[in-house]
């Protein structure tokens, strides 16, 4: 008798699961693709989160990217820091990386997503490898439009955190998985150069 009737939540379990299956629908676009980027402009006005405001009260916007993937937006990233950051060695610095979701994803793919992105820095031995997925799916819960993500990350004690809409989540003291993690929009063996230099508030050469 239904068989005329779409099913609104299986409609929104369908689109998760194609978007999902996208190569850029986790944290970022792969080589080759055509991510379009928008720089903003350092001390803009925008102010930060209260996550990151209550951490870092002298923490600025240093820059942001808007990615899309054939027309669809996937989110935006804004990069806060208390200081200019030294490319060479942003593990260095306190930083906030927020993510702002455009769409529906999973967190567990957005889990395995980010540890391929962390390989490309170089191979990780099996067991850290799979202590890093573990921690990852249990940091990042399944997405919709609006959502946040915030990346805190604190040199001094090599802490990374990550709080869900404003809501402290789960934490990790580990200075390697800080240096590959945030490495994955900041480092130079990232996927998406130009969101590199547009977090970094810097223009594309």
């Amino acid at each position: 008798m239904n068989k005329g009737r779409s099913n609104p939540v299986r409609g929104r379990r369908d689109c998760m699961v194609r978007v999902a299956a996208l190569p850029v629908a986790m944290l970022v676009l792969p080589q080759g693709s055509t991510a379009q980027t928008a720089q903003a402009t350092p001390g803009g006005g925008e102010q930060p989160p209260d996550e990151v405001r209550r951490r870092r009260p002298a923490a600025r916007l240093s820059g942001r990217g808007t990615l899309r993937f054939l027309g669809l937006h996937i989110y935006d990233a804004l990069l806060w820091v208390e200081n200019a950051i030294d490319s060479g060695n942003f593990v260095a610095h306190p930083l906030a990386l927020e993510l702002r979701y455009a769409r529906s994803l999973y967190g567990s793919m957005i889990a395995e997503r980010s540890l391929r992105e962390m390989e490309r820095a170089g191979p990780i031995p099996a067991i850290q490898s799979e202590r890093w997925l573990a921690f990852m799916r249990e940091a990042f819960p399944d997405v919709g439009a609006g959502d946040r993500i915030t990346g805190l990350w604190n040199p001094a004690d090599e802490m990374s955190e990550f709080v869900i809409n404003g809501k402290a989540g789960k934490a990790l003291r580990d200075r390697a998985f800080g240096e590959r993690f945030f490495g994955i929009w900041l480092g130079n063996s990232t996927s998406e150069p130009a969101l590199r230099q547009a977090l970094l508030g810097r223009k594309a050469p």
